[in-house]
């Protein structure tokens, strides 16, 4: 260890920009804390480095390197190949301040944009190694531009980068990378998603991990990420070169683009993967404790509202402050076009954890004139039971999970009563959630399913959860999931159960693509991917949460049905509307019971039908739907709309592939007034010619 102070080697600094910044003559480091008495930057040479002797620790003068809460000091060098962190000291909590200063632990600067990569696996280097490296990163983004689709023609395909592409069917060069993706581009344009939602990127610790399998005992790994110790590095371990994350992940947004296919982060600011005080404090615990996490009045434990054992103090100026250049970071230097916010409500929290009627992260966020083309989607709830789905924000730019959509279309292909009007209301956009305040139905991200919960033929095949293999004793995982097992509970090879459940399957699909709003699909559950009941499978880094691809072709009538609904939805501006449906004397869409000009929202009723009425030039379509579990009902058919010759039966959910959605030519005719029987748990789409 070398203490230098050598006057041509070190220079006081600025305290902006922000981070790490390399000029032709050296390199600018700055670092915020407000409340430690002493900093050092430790620099690390690396490997291959000859002309570094040995590790340097600079100790900051708070006299010089000081600007306020800024920490700062130049190296004048022209030297790129090291690794650096920072040592801090200060009181501790003996003051009451929630200070927990730790000068044996080497810390991750926050702004660090690359960190020292390491494959899927690898255990973090010990707490006295410098892990953050410079961004000399150079990339040929071949004039890459925000593909800005408008969010009313989106549909999103939610997925985790490893698990896409790591299951041995994968088929592809590099499983479980960023390249993996590139090489399924083919599969999702022709599926006819506009956007893929990427589970978090930014590096955590996937062996941070309590728990083990209660068999094998094995030490299960923090699968999904959602544990970050860093907002600006990538994870290096979902790279098939550590090093190369960088060009590896731009690569791949250069690609999707390319395809036409947008690309959004699900972005964790509400905790990080410090967890409370007995977690391994990386960065911003040792750095400025009580600026960073919300801590209670005697600043002594910290405030959960994450489920995770720290909060993130969101709308403190300085955190504040770094949110925003996070996300501008990732728009300006990587091309993202959007966010996903887990637990949003979090954002809108004060420094003691009370909801604010105005609160300015959110406000921020929207407003901030660098992402005012990307697409910002709240997770509308926390885990302290806040639920904010349609309140969130007034802002028209804010789009949310409507988990109310989720629930009553779970709730009314369950069988369940007083189900109907709950459904005819998402189906025509959520007006109840977004009209009043002046949004739109493309403010509803809808969607059944997500990575938290039952898969899609999970929900069709459980109703109880199955986690035992996290090692929890099966307490973990939402018990309220508004499933049915469709008679047989768990995995089944019976004919008729299998049959039920994939028409429910299909009658889902229907509900989701062709509703008001932007439908968001979990990748494999076009082709009826199971996780045998797992609802919260975080820790499980194996086939449990891997897509088997081989269900692609197993199960391709299925994902044959989702491929022709999107394009169906895609074709016909009546299921994309910018506005809510105008009930006024010439009414956009008619709800009907069993017989034309008659309604039924009674509490046992397990039936609906609508007309979406098109313009002159366009179809009409006609759609009826059974959520009973065992019966069939049978819907007289309203006339032909004025100027249409006939009504074609283009969707059949209880009919199996192809005659499911069988082509337009070989479609059956009806006319008004015919009587169709439409099966337990199916729909069936009528199309004006």
């Amino acid at each position: 260890m070398i203490k230098q102070k050598s006057s041509t080697l070190l220079k006081r600094g600025v305290p902006l920009p922000s981070g790490t910044t390399i000029l032709d003559n050296g390199i600018n480091f700055t670092l915020f804390s407000r409340h430690a008495t002493a900093v050092s930057l430790v620099i690390q040479p690396g490997k291959d480095n000859r002309s570094m002797h040995g590790r340097m620790e600079l100790e900051l003068d708070p006299e010089l390197n000081r600007t306020g809460d800024i920490w700062h000091i130049f190296l004048e060098t022209n030297e790129r190949d090291f690794s650096y962190g920072y040592r801090l000291d200060g009181e501790t909590d003996i003051t009451g301040q929630g200070l927990v200063y730790d000068r044996n632990r080497i810390l991750i600067d926050p702004l660090c944009q690359n960190l020292q990569p390491r494959r899927w696996g690898e255990d973090l280097p010990g707490t006295d190694t410098p892990l953050c490296r410079l961004n000399t990163h150079d990339f040929d983004w071949q004039d890459d531009r925000p593909l800005k689709t408008p969010m009313v023609d989106s549909v999103i395909y939610e997925l985790h980068v490893r698990g896409f592409t790591r299951h041995r069917s994968s088929g592809v060069r590099h499983p479980g990378t960023y390249l993996g993706i590139i090489e399924k581009i083919p599969y999702l344009k022709e599926l006819g998603v506009t956007a893929v939602e990427l589970m978090p990127v930014t590096e955590w610790d996937e062996n941070d991990n309590a728990f083990f399998h209660p068999e094998t005992g094995e030490q299960l790994r923090n699968y999904w990420g959602y544990n970050p110790i860093s907002f600006f590095a990538l994870k290096s371990g979902l790279a098939s070169d550590p090093g190369q994350q960088l060009t590896e992940f731009k690569t791949m947004v250069r690609s999707l683009h390319q395809a036409g296919i947008e690309v959004i982060l699900d972005m964790v600011y509400n905790h990080t993967g410090e967890g409370a005080y007995h977690g391994n404090t990386t960065s911003f615990r040792g750095i400025d404790n009580p600026i960073y996490y919300l801590l209670d009045e005697q600043q002594h434990d910290y405030l959960n509202f994450s489920g995770c054992g720290n909060t993130f103090n969101c709308n403190h100026p300085v955190v504040r402050a770094f949110i925003k250049e996070s996300l501008r970071y990732w728009v300006m230097e990587m091309h993202i076009d959007g966010f996903r916010f887990d637990l949003a409500s979090i954002l809108g929290r004060d420094s003691r954890g009370h909801v604010l009627a105005n609160p300015p992260m959110i406000e921020m966020i929207a407003e901030d004139p660098i992402l005012r083309d990307t697409k910002i989607i709240a997770e509308a709830w926390d885990a302290a039971g806040l639920y904010q789905v349609g309140s969130f924000s007034q802002d028209s730019r804010w789009a949310e999970w409507n988990g109310k959509f989720r629930d009553d279309v779970r709730a009314f292909m369950a069988g369940h009563d007083n189900s109907v009007a709950n459904l005819a209301t998402r189906i025509s956009g959520s007006s109840d959630l977004y009209q009043t305040s002046s949004r739109f139905p493309c403010n509803s991200v809808n969607f059944i399913t997500s990575h938290d919960g039952f898969t899609l033929y999970d929900l069709v095949s459980f109703e109880q959860k199955q986690n035992w293999a996290n090692g929890e004793e099966n307490r973990d995982g939402d018990n309220h999931n508004i499933s049915w097992n469709s008679g047989v509970e768990g995995l089944s090879d019976r004919e008729d159960i299998l049959c039920l459940r994939f028409r429910r399957m299909r009658s889902m699909a229907l509900l989701l693509i062709l509703s008001q709003g932007v439908p968001m699909i979990t990748a494999g559950d076009e082709f009826a991917r199971s996780q045998q009941g797992n609802n919260n499978s975080w820790c499980q880094d194996n086939e449990t949460s891997w897509i088997d691809w081989n269900l692609a072709a197993e199960n391709k009538g299925l994902q044959r049905f989702f491929r022709k609904c999107l394009a169906l939805r895609k074709k016909n501006l009546l299921f994309r509307r910018r506005n809510f449906f105008s009930h006024g004397l010439e009414r956009e869409i008619t709800w009907q019971a069993l017989e034309p000009g008659s309604e039924d929202w009674s509490y046992h009723c397990h039936t609906l039908a609508f007309s979406l009425h098109g313009k002159e030039s366009d179809p009409d379509f006609f759609i009826m739907l059974n959520g009973d579990r065992t019966e069939s009902a049978e819907f007289t058919i309203p006339a032909v709309p004025d100027g249409k010759s006939t009504w074609k039966q283009i969707i059949d959910t209880a009919r199996r592939s192809p005659f499911d959605f069988p082509s337009h030519d070989l479609a059956v005719k009806r006319t008004g007034g015919d009587r169709v029987a439409v099966k337990a748990m199916a729909a069936v789409v009528l199309q004006s010619e």
